[in-house]
This record gives structure tokens, sequence and C-alpha cells, in this order.
């Protein structure tokens, strides 16, 4: 386990409402960049009107992809958001609620947002910063100092 104290003074939290229409991922990465968020943490409720998962396959690399084309609640979304070549990026996790009570759940690269998605996002001042992490395949967060 690695750890860092990020932050010990008060810190920026957002209530950060997206509506019908709106893709999940790109709107917060959006809101990061124009609010300038380099390290923060989130976690988010709601529904989307479609989604893709991604369950990520260590032998290949890359995401499976998980279509999931139907109403479905946001059970559990969390992330975080952290510079990845020098840009806001976030990286979240979701448990989506079928009408069958069934659910999905997996690494959310897209989603449609109907009616609502509820995000409250701590912004801290330190920064997060992702690099390409060879063995893993993926960029992830380094802590540096």
């Amino acid at each position: 386990m690695r750890t860092k104290l990020l932050n010990d003074d008060a810190e920026r939290t957002f209530a950060v409402i997206l509506e019908t229409g709106d893709e999940a991922v790109s709107s917060l990465e959006t809101f990061a960049r124009e609010n300038a968020i380099t390290a923060a943490r989130f976690t988010a409720i709601g529904a989307f009107r479609r989604a893709t998962l991604g369950y990520f396959d260590w032998q290949s690399k890359e995401y499976e992809r998980i279509e999931l084309d139907e109403q479905a609640e946001v059970l559990s979304l969390v992330g975080d958001i952290a510079l990845q070549d020098g840009r806001a990026k976030l990286h979240a996790h979701a448990v989506l609620g079928r009408r069958d009570g069934g659910t999905r759940g997996g690494h959310l690269l897209e989603a449609i947002v109907r009616p609502t998605l509820e995000v409250l996002l701590t912004d801290s001042p330190a920064y997060l910063k992702r690099e390409f992490d060879p063995e893993a395949g993926l960029p992830l967060i380094k802590l540096r100092g």
C-alpha cells in the first residue's frame, strides 16, 4: 500500500448535477478542466438511459466492453480525477441496477444520463498524476514527494 497526505486544510466540495442527455464522463472531465481541478474524488447516484462499462482484461491490456442499452439506476458511482498527460482525466467504477433487480458493474467508459446524475465532488489542492505503467498496461496514479 502507498499513501500520501494530500491536504490537511479545507477542500472545495461541489454538487454537480447532470441532466437528461448529458454524457457523464466527458461532462465531468469538462467540469474539472473549467474549474482547474487536478485532484478530486467523487460519488454519485442517479440514472442512465444507456451505458458502456468495461472489464480490464489483464492479458490483452484492453477493456472488454459491457454494453447496457436500457434504463438503469446508478446504485453506486465512485471515482477520482487526476492529471494524465497534463489534462484532467476521470477514473470511475459503477454498479448499475436493472429493472429485474440484477446489476452490471465495471469501469465507466461512457453513459448517457436520464433523468439526472447527482455528483458530489471534493477537490483537493494537491496534484494527482497518472503515468503509464507498462506492466499493468494502464495509466496509474503515481505519488511523489
